[in-house]
């Protein structure tokens, strides 16, 4: 019995996860079979049916105290049996509504006392013990797949001398159970061979067929087909959930042309009429009131004789049946069909024999690989397309994805290959040469199959498929491109067989067919280029044959409504797909530039308007990997896109939250755009999906579209307001280092400002982000010294830094060869100087820190050599560290700098100058090395710090005379003489000092020479 309703019953599992019996005719004859055993047993076994069960057999009943007689005592609503066990236990106990038995011999009595419940007890008995042999004999007798030992181990004890009773019995009762589960496995397999077991699937394609037949005049066949339910569950199911536990897949009202309306249920073990189930439903219209049929068709024939009469006369019924069969029976059936289609289209005298030889080629079991030739079909040869041009070489060189060829991987041996892979390869094999009918009935069978499975992909490959669907492209019959495009788009997802397809040409022939009128061949193109376009030469292939431009022309054909007709749902399709292509293509720098010639941009930007999810993401898609183009960035403000961006971030798809955010992420790089997210208010969406912790992809959208929003000031308070820095420093630990480089910007954009700064501390953002400075990430390490750099800014934070010994770790990134980090760590180590106690001290106690920095001055990098001339400039306020860079050679270093024009790397050159000259002769080497005629040319800058760090340097240069006379040759007075009039006092004091000091040696030069 255990065996039985293991492998034979049918089960299923309801939303709760309890297992249930289905209402099928194997069920029900299971059923019936095990309550006249049970029935029988204690007239036919009465020693056995007294073995008490080693656990009781328990369950739900509808038994009532009242329906017990004699032999029980009963006590208000419960019920003891007299019969007992050795130790005083009754037999059998009712607490309403549960029941507890030890025995056959009571099991024998429940099913006498429920009369006509007898099948519902013995169902719920089943369903809540759903292995009772193992409770009736204990666990060693459990149900358990391959050889079952349980018998002989009790034959062993009788061999051995235990012959007590209790053993006899056990093993008579477990060889009657197995006699029992050998019988009802038995009955099952007659059953089920006679059965097609209906899905979801299946019985939709029969309403669809069924629905096409719904027309006027006298040729209809039915008037209406309609679902009482227009929602359809994830699993294809339309009925409610308590329902779908007994297998019922949907309920339909069908009206033929010559009967009442039929109320149909369509369930897994059949179709069968109900008692007249309406949206509403009653609980007693469920009920079966017919036979149970095995198709909707079968049963229409039997109730609707014009139905019967007017079915086979349909063009084409016979066809869409063999599509339709192949789904419900398997490949197999399909296989024998095709043969016969294929006999049919032989010549009529050796049809008998054609078919019976093809028949029993289906029976053979193939052990091993077929040999097929790859040739393609007669007349629609195809060549591998291998295309060059000027531009072969020319794609985006950060273009990623799948740009190394893979490695091919086949199968080491023959015998591991499961049997889709030779029914597919016979599949291929009549593809090659059958007629129409032959050919899209292989194509629909093909279908059938699990193409997303790789043994499938590469069977349609290794027997030449591949060339066969391609070439099917190329054919005038739209039946046929269309199977062939539906099952390329499928196969395509496999990175071999994605080359495989551009290797052959197929591009070149899906660019063509992007011309088609119609529509389901355009959608389906589109969709398989976006698949095969993953890597660089297909995307070359799709831009040199025309697909640009192509593709974009089916943007423009969407409707804005919600509401669509057939039509319009199609024109929708056509355009998605079109964005879908677009966006596999626009990973090309020179494709993003086609899109936009081709007139992209405004389509993209109507579509972004569109009320269809399923539409935007792949137009947003497209957007968010153009955006990394400036021209694509001004056209996203200026055609209003950053307005519906903004709107998306609201929606529940999460998916496309992701590409919104990743859109504004890209966008936010321009000050105009960060503005127009905060006029849209999009700041608030943008903090709210940071909560969203756990997708990882949407999570880094989200914190790199806030990071760069937070550049602007005005942004950085509004973040403040809506609390989102302490939502990131949050999000300091135990993220993926994509996400900690974005919420790490976006915590230093927001350090600028002082309460931030106390926000991260108060919040115990600092140790996290100094032990972020260990890490080896290039980008993230860029931000988080920027970060901490920030930080350092306010003495408290600075203390906390200094106690985690995060300026050693800063001053440590200088040796990093990536000069962003460099530059970076030299930016955050001016602050550390300035803010932290006895910085002098700190600074020297780091072995060869100082020559370290000094060296860092022969870097070509002028953001490296602004950032450590800032460095230095803060070191040498410390006396002793200015001698020590002194010895190391800074002032050469630095005087062959002073030629730049960059101003930024002026102004801190200055600086750093102005300090050193504080030293011993400093002032007078700065001379000797030529930097004081350079540093007078940065008067004339337009930067007013220029002018302030290079009078200060000026000032402290004009003390050595030598210097003076330098000045004064190249015409610092008169530029300075103007400065001294400015509102900056510090440049005016330097200033002043400077003309000062060459005054004094002119006039001390006068005395000298008159006396």
């Amino acid at each position: 019995m255990g065996v039985a309703l293991t492998r034979a019953a049918q089960w299923t599992t309801a939303s709760s996860g309890t297992g249930k019996l289905e209402i099928t005719p194997v069920n029900e004859s299971l059923l019936k079979e095990i309550l006249e055993f049970v029935e029988q047993f204690s007239s036919r076994h009465p020693q056995e049916a007294k073995h008490v069960f080693k656990e009781p057999l328990q369950w739900t009943t509808s038994l009532e105290a009242s329906d017990f007689k004699t032999e029980y005592d009963i006590s208000g609503p419960t019920v003891k049996s007299q019969e007992t066990d050795r130790d005083g236990h009754p037999m059998l106990q009712l607490t309403p509504p549960s029941i507890s038995v030890h025995s056959f011999s009571q099991l024998s009595k429940i099913v006498q006392l429920a009369m006509d419940k007898r099948l519902k007890e013995v169902r719920a008995c089943l369903e809540a013990n759903r292995d009772p042999v193992a409770k009736m004999l204990g666990p060693s007798f459990a149900t358990v797949e391959g050889e079952d030992s349980s018998v002989l181990r009790l034959l062993e004890k009788v061999k051995e001398g235990d012959q007590a009773k209790e053993t006899e019995i056990k093993v008579k009762l477990i060889i009657l159970l197995q006699q029992l589960d050998t019988q009802l496995l038995s009955n099952s397999l007659k059953q089920i061979s006679q059965e097609v077991r209906l899905s979801p699937a299946a019985v939709k394609n029969d309403v669809e067929l069924l629905k096409s037949f719904c027309s006027e005049g006298e040729k209809r066949v039915l008037t209406s087909v309609q679902y009482t339910s227009d929602y359809e569950f994830t699993n294809g199911c339309r009925t409610p959930p308590w329902r779908q536990v007994h297998g019922e897949i949907c309920y339909l009202v069908i009206n033929p042309c010559d009967t009442q309306p039929l109320h149909i249920t369509c369930s897994t073990a059949g179709v069968f009429l109900n008692g007249g189930i309406t949206q509403e439903g009653e609980e007693n219209a469920y009920d079966r009131t017919s036979d149970v049929y095995k198709d909707l068709v079968t049963l229409l024939k039997s109730k609707s004789p014009h139905f019967a009469e007017n079915i086979n006369k349909q063009v084409g019924f016979h066809v869409k049946q063999v599509v339709v069969f192949s789904e419900k029976m398997g490949n197999d059936v399909c296989l024998f069909i095709l043969f016969h289609f294929f006999s049919e289209a032989d010549d009529k005298k050796s049809k008998k024999n054609a078919v019976s030889e093809k028949f029993a080629e289906t029976q053979e079991k193939m052990q091993k690989k077929a040999d097929f030739s790859v040739s393609s079909l007669p007349g629609r040869h195809k060549t591998p397309g291998g295309v060059g041009g000027a531009d072969d070489f020319s794609e985006s060189s950060s273009e990623s994805e799948e740009d190394e060829e893979q490695p091919e991987r086949r199968t080491e041996s023959n015998t591991d290959l499961p049997s889709e892979y030779w029914q597919i390869q016979k599949l291929v094999k009549y593809l090659k040469g059958g007629n129409q009918t032959a050919t899209v009935i292989a194509l629909c069978s093909m279908r059938d199959f699990n193409l997303a499975q790789e043994t499938c992909q590469l069977a349609i490959r290794d027997v030449g498929g591949l060339e066969v669907l391609i070439n099917l492209l190329d054919t005038e019959e739209i039946k046929c491109k269309i199977g062939s495009l539906k099952i390329l788009k499928e196969i395509s997802r496999n990175s071999q067989i994605r080359r495989a397809i551009a290797d052959l040409g197929g591009l070149q022939t899906m660019v063509k067919i992007l011309d088609s009128p119609d529509k389901d061949l355009k959608y389906l193109a589109a969709e398989t280029i976006a698949n095969v376009a993953k890597f660089r030469r297909a995307r070359r292939t799709v831009r040199q044959h025309g697909g640009i431009k192509r593709l974009v022309e089916l943007l423009d054909c969407v409707p804005d409504s919600a509401a669509l007709t057939e039509e319009q749902e199609k024109d929708v399709e056509v355009a998605r797909c079109g964005a879908l292509a677009l966006w596999s293509c626009s990973k090309s720098t020179r494709n993003k530039e086609a899109i936009r010639k081709a007139g992209g941009i405004p389509l993209l930007a109507r579509l972004l308007k569109s009320p269809h999810e399923n539409m935007l993401i792949p137009v947003v898609g497209t957007l968010q990997e153009c955006a990394s183009e400036r021209s694509y960035r001004i056209a996203i403000q200026t055609e209003g896109m950053i307005e519906d961006l903004v709107k998306n971030l609201n929606c529940d798809n999460h998916e496309l939250q992701m590409h919104c955010a990743s859109a504004i992420f890209k966008c936010a790089e321009d000050k105009r755009t960060r503005d127009l997210v905060r006029q849209c208010e999009g700041l608030h969406p943008l903090v709210t999906l940071l909560s969203q912790a756990d997708n990882k992809q949407l999570l880094a959208a989200t914190t790199g579209a806030i990071w760069k929003c937070s550049i602007s000031m005005e942004n950085v308070a509004k973040f403040q307001d809506y609390k989102a820095l302490e939502t990131l420093v949050g999000l300091l630990t135990d993220q993926p280092e994509e996400v900690l480089v974005n919420v790490v910007g976006a915590l230093g954009e927001g350090a600028q400002k002082p309460a931030n700064r106390a926000t991260i501390r108060k919040c115990g953002g600092i140790q996290p982000l100094v032990n972020l400075l260990t890490g080896t990430n290039q980008a993230l390490l860029v931000n988080v010294t920027k970060a901490v750099g920030a930080c350092a800014t306010e003495l408290e934070n600075m203390t906390i830094i200094d106690r985690l010994d995060g300026v050693r770790l800063l001053w440590s990134l200088l040796k990093n060869p990536n000069p962003d980090v460099q530059a970076s760590a030299a930016w955050a180590i001016c602050p550390c100087i300035e803010n932290a106690k006895d910085s002098g001290e700190m600074v020297r106690s780091f072995v060869g820190g100082l020559e370290l920095i000094v060296n860092l001055l022969k870097s070509t990098n002028k953001e490296v050599l602004a950032s450590v001339c800032a460095a230095i400039a803060k070191i040498a306020k410390d006396e002793e560290n200015l001698a020590v860079i002194t010895d190391h050679g800074v002032v050469p270093m630095l005087a062959k700098l002073t030629n730049t024009t960059d101003d930024k790397l002026r102004r801190h050159l200055a600086e750093a100058i102005a300090r050193c000259c504080m030293w011993g002769s400093n002032r007078v080497l700065f001379g000797e090395a030529g930097a004081v005629a350079p540093l007078v040319r940065y008067l004339k800058s337009k930067d007013s710090s220029v002018h302030q760090a290079t009078a200060q340097a000026l000032f402290q240069l004009s003390k050595d005379p030598n210097n003076c006379i330098t000045m004064h040759d190249n015409g610092v007075v008169k530029l300075l003489l103007g400065m001294m009039g400015s509102t900056d006092e510090v440049l005016q004091e330097a200033a002043a000092g400077c003309v000062a000091n060459i005054r004094h040696l002119a006039l001390a030069n006068e005395k000298a020479r008159y006396g």
